[in-house]
């Protein structure tokens, strides 16, 4: 039963029937399968994990461990689903992307076997997640950055492995809609945080790696992290119910080519420490680790387009979002085991 009225920024889903959500055990999948399911569709949640390690599973989906490598898991995986969200990939911050450009890479293999699939099962709408590392690294090179706009990913020159993934994946979405009449969306992720996320283990972004570090600070009584860089990159993150929120209505909406899905608020990490700080309630001190992967010296986003599309646009501020994400880590790090309680790492990039 829905229990919140259907917005215009909404995809019409007609009920009683199946939505698919891909990668649906990682972060954004999690919180997406929870929306759809509160909003009162039937989900099908895949993903390739064992289900006791996905980041949410919620009884009420249908929940299914695939490898969506193959054309067959991707059949079963479409079969009696009217619309696709995929975002099932191989990825991570900075320090895994830098060191596993060919695993980031493979997972162009996914997008192509679900759309192949979402083609053949005649799946009305399909979107695809893609990802601000798309963007052209030279227009990049200043913390003061000029707000990429979506026609800034051409010339191509994009963020190597992930990057040059994601922008594959963008053409092929754009060419099975000319080719085979598959309405596709593509939303280009900025830096998504927020609670119920990744946040060590290598695969963590800046903002969940600093509250974890700040908050084993406090609780360790070593009030000290080490940052990746020199803290005066830049970048702007994007807190998951904007996220959740902004990838229904470019679903539901007659934007057929990519698009920014990502908070304009650009800060420094060491803006972003500031703030992780105050709401710890501590200070700590700061080592700055200048030979570790850094990613792009300034990344913000343009939300002209948008604004003038949707009449909407990301718009929880860092701090709040922060203050959420930050307790929600603090909660967890007690209940963890002691050999992952500790990490040497703080600022996770992308």
């Amino acid at each position: 039963m829905r229990t919140r009225p259907r917005t215009v920024l909404e995809p019409v889903v007609e009920w009683g029937r199946e939505v698919l959500v891909t990668g649906a055990g990682g972060f954004i999948g999690g919180h997406l399968v929870a929306r759809l399911l509160e909003d009162g569709h039937r989900v099908r949640a895949v993903d390739k994990r064992s289900i006791s390690s996905w980041h949410q599973c919620l009884p009420e989906a249908d929940n299914r461990v695939l490898d969506l490598d193959g054309p067959e898991a991707c059949r079963e995986a479409v079969r009696g689903v009217t619309q696709v969200f995929n975002l099932a990939a191989d990825m991570g911050g900075m320090g895994f992307i830098e060191h596993n450009k060919a695993l980031c890479m493979l997972s162009v293999l996914i997008n192509t076997q679900l759309l192949r699939a979402a083609r053949d099962e005649a799946v009305e709408r399909f979107f695809f997640s893609s990802s601000a590392c798309v963007y052209a690294q030279d227009k990049q090179g200043d913390p003061d950055i000029t707000p990429l706009r979506e026609s800034d990913a051409y010339p191509a020159m994009a963020e190597d492995g992930y990057g040059w993934e994601k922008l594959f994946s963008e053409r092929m979405c754009r060419h099975f809609t000319e080719d085979f009449g598959l309405t596709t969306r593509v939303a280009r992720y900025h830096n998504v945080y927020g609670p119920k996320g990744t946040f060590d283990g290598g695969r963590e972004k800046a903002p969940a790696a600093i509250c974890r570090k700040v908050a084993e600070a406090a609780l360790s009584g070593r009030h000290e992290i080490e940052i990746w860089g020199d803290g005066e990159q830049t970048r702007s993150f994007t807190y998951i119910d904007d996220c959740v929120h902004g990838t229904l209505a470019i679903m539901g909406s007659d934007i057929a080519e990519p698009i920014n899905l990502g908070s304009s608020e650009l800060v420094t990490i060491n803006q972003l420490v500031d703030i992780v700080e105050e709401i710890a309630g501590i200070k700590v001190r700061r080592r700055y680790n200048v030979s570790a992967p850094q990613g792009v010296r300034g990344r913000n986003s343009d939300n002209t387009m948008i604004r003038d599309r949707l009449g909407w646009e990301p718009s929880t501020s860092l701090r709040v979002g922060l203050e959420k994400t930050y307790r929600w880590i603090h909660r967890q790090l007690p209940a963890r085991p002691a050999a992952r309680a500790l990490s040497p790492r703080a600022a996770v990039l992308s």
